[in-house]
């Protein structure tokens, strides 16, 4: 997910590794660390995918210039269009590729959103299963797992809500 948010960023042209670190906005709201940021960095180099410029300046310690390369731009939508079976489970995988629907074919999309729905019907399988097994249907193990159903009935509306509209740009087209 870092590696998405880092070219994303990118895209929008050559920065400092400070403000890179500044502009990758999470939802979670979890600082990037350096130590998370400059190693993905060289690794996006060594792929080719980054560039990296040194910037002199009299008085002042050398500052790193990043840009994106086109090899850059395809690894980005490579990445945005792909979404692993355990990747299509967690929240906000899913919610960052959505903020890049509009970067998608319809079919890249659809596919996003079916590996989506296969991993919360999978989830509420499993929750279904865990739910039939409690001992006291009126206790808080029974109300948090209700709790946990019904919100995954409502993730798998949104999903649905999407690939009609995503449906609907694809016949406008």
């Amino acid at each position: 997910m870092i590696d998405i948010l880092i070219l994303g960023v990118l895209r929008n042209g050559p920065v400092h590794g400070y403000e890179l670190k500044r502009r990758v906005q999470r939802p979670t709201l979890r600082p990037l660390s350096n130590n998370s940021l400059y190693p993905l960095l060289r690794r996006f180099e060594e792929r080719g995918a980054v560039t990296k410029q040194v910037e002199t300046t009299e008085g002042r310690p050398a500052r790193n210039t990043y840009a994106i390369t086109a090899a850059g731009h395809a690894l980005f939508h490579e990445l945005i269009t792909t979404l692993s079976a355990d990747e299509a489970g967690q929240d906000e995988e899913f919610l960052l590729r959505v903020g890049f629907f509009d970067e998608m074919t319809p079919a890249e999309r659809l596919a996003v959103l079916g590996a989506r729905d296969a991993a919360l019907e999978e989830q509420l399988a499993r929750a279904t299963q865990l739910l039939a097994s409690v001992q006291d249907p009126a206790g808080w193990r029974a109300r948090s797992m209700g709790h946990l159903l019904d919100r995954l009935a409502r993730d798998r509306a949104f999903v649905a809500d999407l690939a009609e509209v995503s449906g609907r740009d694809s016949d406008a087209r």
